[in-house]
């Protein structure tokens, strides 16, 4: 069963990045502008935003295992429809299905909560949790190799078939479950959730193209932002809200998002500066490689999350999610000192990669867990929803301010189009900076109650 979840997570997570790397190739692939194609990875984004959380709270109220499935089917209709799509408006379309696979983690990790004895509660919750980064960061190499040999629509049908597996595996192994949740679903929490992710991660991921005062950016900031203010005073006088405030302005529970946040935007940082710097031509700054053997490189930062799930299992048990935590932001914020203070490269990108691995497997291990020892039963997919959206959230904004200061750099070297070595190294400074943040606020987490 855990295996299945872990496979699955996987599989979500692995839809986030596996247009990524052929991004800048899209208006050609498809014959359409560049703002037209900026859709197809902003669209999975948005939806996936929205549906986490939401899909958390329908497996609280209806079943995890029904709602995993629906998620997982939806992903493969995505995969299918743009698997066939000739143009741009059908991929967004499919891309938009495939968001929605994100939810089956959270999902996951509450069905751990409800199947397993305790003992083994601790790894099974790592592994699972672990995969929201490991799809991702293993999205990029593979879908790196995939378009470099085969035609990139493969991509959608290697998604496609992962997700058939991960539903066909999930009628045969996961239970059922008997937690439920009764009560009527929060259609108007939805909506006002959804409003307000759209326009503040819109703003966030359209702002170096619209242009960060402009007049979308700023509106759409000004929408996101008023409708969460009023989704939460909404929520609050709810007797059965999509999501529980009460419980999630509790100390353990908002620390813990708060360091999620942090930690996302450290993970994606490297994410963002390592594949730029590893495939730019050494005569502007970077270490020349193509875009397979880049992709080589960093695989290893993947399996070193996934590889640290069994150890961060045991060590959650003997020291503490707390614990865990700190010591996991401390190695990420020790990798990015080395990448900060050493001249750049393949053997520092390697290895600092993998620690920011290392780092993220006891990191992500570690939140649920703080997550679930501070909820009560029935909350826990909502709960774990929440926590999943907040670690998104770090990496959007990651992906906001790493890509700008890149472009910055670019646009200061003289219309050059490459970033420059001031760039990569402001990148990284933040990534060092969202790590210590993280690692602060991981240290001032109240002990949690078991609920």
């Amino acid at each position: 069963m855990v295996a299945v979840l872990a496979f699955a997570g996987l599989g979500g997570s692995f839809m986030q990045t596996i247009l990524i790397p052929i991004q800048s190739k899209l208006p050609e692939m498809l014959e359409a502008g560049r703002d037209d194609t900026a859709w197809v990875i902003t669209v999975t984004l948005l939806v996936s935003a929205i549906c986490t959380p939401v899909s958390g709270k329908l497996g609280d109220m209806y079943g995890k295992r029904r709602v995993s499935i629906i998620l997982l089917s939806l992903l493969v209709v995505g995969s299918v429809v743009c698997a066939f799509s000739p143009s741009v408006l059908p991929l967004i379309v499919g891309r938009a299905l495939q968001g929605m696979g994100t939810g089956v983690i959270p999902l996951g990790i509450a069905i751990l909560r409800d199947e397993l004895p305790p003992e083994k509660l601790g790894g099974a919750i790592a592994l699972v949790s672990a995969t929201l980064g490991v799809g991702g960061a293993l999205g990029l190499p593979v879908s790196a190799l995939v378009t470099e040999y085969f035609d990139w629509h493969t991509l959608f049908w290697v998604s496609a078939g992962i997700g058939a597996v991960a539903v066909a595996l999930y009628f045969l192994v996961v239970p059922a479950g008997e937690s439920r949740n009764q009560g009527r679903f929060d259609y108007w929490g939805a909506v006002g959730l959804a409003i307000g992710l759209v326009g503040l991660l819109l703003a966030l991921s359209r702002g170096n193209t619209w242009g960060w005062l402009s007049a979308p950016t700023l509106v759409s900031s000004l929408i996101g932002i008023l409708s969460l203010l009023v989704w939460g005073w909404y929520e609050l006088r709810r007797q059965n809200p999509l999501l529980d405030l009460r419980v999630s302005r509790k100390g353990p529970v908002l620390m813990t998002n708060l360091a999620s946040v942090a930690m996302g935007f450290a993970l994606f940082s490297s994410s963002i500066v390592f594949p730029q710097l590893l495939q730019l031509p050494e005569s502007s700054g970077g270490l020349g490689l193509n875009i397979v053997d880049a992709s080589l490189i960093l695989v290893p930062s993947g399996l070193a999350m996934l590889a640290m799930a069994p150890i961060a299992g045991r060590l959650v048990r003997r020291v503490g999610p707390k614990l865990l935590l700190v010591a996991g932001a401390t190695i990420i914020a020790l990798a990015y000192l080395s990448a900060v203070l050493v001249q750049p490269n393949i053997w520092l990108v390697l290895v600092v990669n993998m620690m920011i691995g290392i780092g993220i497997g006891l990191g992500y291990a570690a939140m649920p867990t703080l997550i679930m020892l501070a909820v009560p039963v029935g909350e826990t997919g909502a709960a774990n929803g929440l926590n999943t959206l907040m670690r998104a959230l770090g990496t959007s904004i990651a992906a906001a301010v790493v890509a700008a200061v890149l472009a910055g750099s670019a646009g200061a070297a003289g219309g050059t189009g490459a970033p420059t070595g001031s760039g990569f190294f402001l990148a990284l400074v933040l990534g060092l900076a969202a790590a210590v943040v993280c690692g602060v606020l991981a240290s001032f987490i109240p002990k949690p109650r078991v609920v």
